[in-house]
């Protein structure tokens, strides 16, 4: 057994790196039993990953839309340096992160074999790894002809399909996985940093029927748009997605339990790497952190998708699991972003940090929940929507952050509107409170926060 991570060995004690395993979800939200976000969810594989380390509850990623979020998480810096906020620029054509060392890149230059298979960078994962596996088939399978959704974007469908789990390419990541584990080398000189970047629950949500029948379709309970609920939200902060308001009952139902299904899939087949980590005798040896690039709307504020700047966008999973460290079970509300990721895993592996890290190392709050490391997360999105009086080529962009009890944001400084959520009587996030007389030095007083915070990150 390793020495703790992150502290100076005792004599006698092994001074062997450890292994790094991630895993990386996509478009999973905190629909997870650990973090309770819905009463019907199964995610038995995730919960027992929380209960051997540290479940961060208050964690939120830098910008809600893959590209930018892996971009930003993997880079250590945040979308308004790099310029990628949305599914381009690809990260390596963003002058600005050229030059910087990637996370596995980082790893790989300090003695660590750094290996992948599925989407752990939003594309070219090969270029940052010794070795990929490859995606496996990416978002598929997908049928000849859409199976619910005949309109729209081809990946928004949802339904049973296919036949089986092994034609999932998230069941082949997994089993890749477990492959590779098999055949490292038990090599003291060379640990490993292996990312594993599961597809579901990203659209579309397909997944075999058995996954389905855990929930019953007269069970299942929908997300319903309050009456009024949009009145106060700025235009800006609502992306235009046709259709999705007029969703009857029924199709609610079916895409919430497609997401369901999905979920469980992926749950699966995390659940087969986890026990072949342990099958290998290798959980002693190895952090293990599991995360979603952001989260996902499934019907509040009458929307289904991300790259919002609410909490169902913003916040996400993130559990951190550690060998060594006193760590099982416990759970962490203070907040945490997924760009924290990057000098963590380095000050938890003893490697040196880049400069250009923006970041925090969660080493203290792993070491005590109740740590603070930030007084606000950060998050940013350009605005999609069309806008009255806009011209120019170049959307202008929505900041937001979180604090342990409010939510500040700004659409393009203010020209576009201002939010301002209470979520200690307003977890729904139903009444903006940035107009309100009654609320006016809140509002000045997390402007002030605002700045400071969106100053650090520069």
């Amino acid at each position: 057994m390793l020495a703790m991570v992150g502290a100076s060995p005792a004599r006698g004690e092994s001074t062997k790196k450890p292994n790094v395993l991630l895993l990386s979800i996509d478009d999973l939200n905190d629909w997870t039993g650990c973090l309770g976000g819905h009463p019907q969810a199964r995610t038995p594989n995730i919960d027992r990953l929380a209960e051997r380390g540290t479940l961060l509850s208050n964690a939120h990623c830098q910008a809600p839309v893959c590209n930018p979020s892996r971009a930003s998480l993997l880079t250590g810096r945040h979308p308004h340096f790099s310029g990628v906020y949305f599914l381009g620029p690809d990260l390596k054509q963003a002058p600005s992160l050229r030059d910087l060392d990637t996370l596995p890149e980082r790893f790989a230059r300090h003695g660590y074999r750094a290996l992948a298979a599925g989407k752990i960078f939003h594309t070219g994962d090969k270029r940052f790894f010794d070795e990929y596996g490859g995606n496996m088939g990416g978002f598929g399978p997908r049928p000849k002809k859409k199976i619910s959704q005949p309109h729209g974007h081809p990946l928004w469908d949802w339904g049973a399909f296919p036949e089986r789990d092994d034609q999932m390419p998230d069941l082949k990541i997994a089993d890749w996985a477990v492959r590779k584990l098999k055949s490292i080398p038990a090599n003291p000189d060379q640990p490993f940093f292996m990312g594993v970047g599961f597809y579901r629950p990203h659209t579309p949500y397909v997944a075999p029927l058995h996954h389905a029948r855990h929930y019953p379709l007269d069970k299942i309970e929908p997300v319903l748009e309050l009456p009024g609920d949009r009145d106060d939200i700025p235009p800006a902060a609502l992306p235009d997605r046709p259709n999705q308001r007029e969703l009857t009952i029924e199709q609610r139902k079916e895409i919430i339990r497609a997401y369901y299904a999905s979920t469980t899939l992926m749950d699966a087949c995390l659940g087969r790497v986890l026990d072949g980590l342990k099958k290998l005798k290798l959980d002693d040896d190895t952090i293990v952190v599991f995360l979603s690039d952001h989260g996902y709307h499934l019907g509040q504020h009458g929307l289904w998708q991300k790259s919002d700047l609410f909490e169902g966008s913003a916040r996400v999973p993130f559990i951190i699991s550690v060998p060594g460290m006193k760590t099982a079970g416990q759970s962490s509300s203070s907040l945490t972003e997924l760009i924290d990721l990057y000098p963590t895993l380095a000050d938890l592996c003893n490697l040196p940090q880049p400069k250009h890290l923006k970041g925090h190392s969660l080493a203290p709050l792993l070491a005590n929940p109740k740590a603070t490391v930030r007084q606000a997360a950060y998050s940013t999105t350009r605005i999609r929507p069309r806008l009255p009086g806009f011209t120019g080529k170049v959307k202008p962009l929505g900041r937001s952050i979180r604090t342990d009890r409010y939510r500040y944001t700004e659409w393009a400084d203010g020209k576009y509107g201002v939010e301002l959520y209470d979520y200690q009587t307003d977890p729904g996030e139903i009444t903006n409170l940035a107009r309100s007389a009654a609320h006016t030095d809140k509002v000045k007083q997390l402007k002030t926060i605002f700045d400071q915070t969106r100053k650090h990150t520069r």
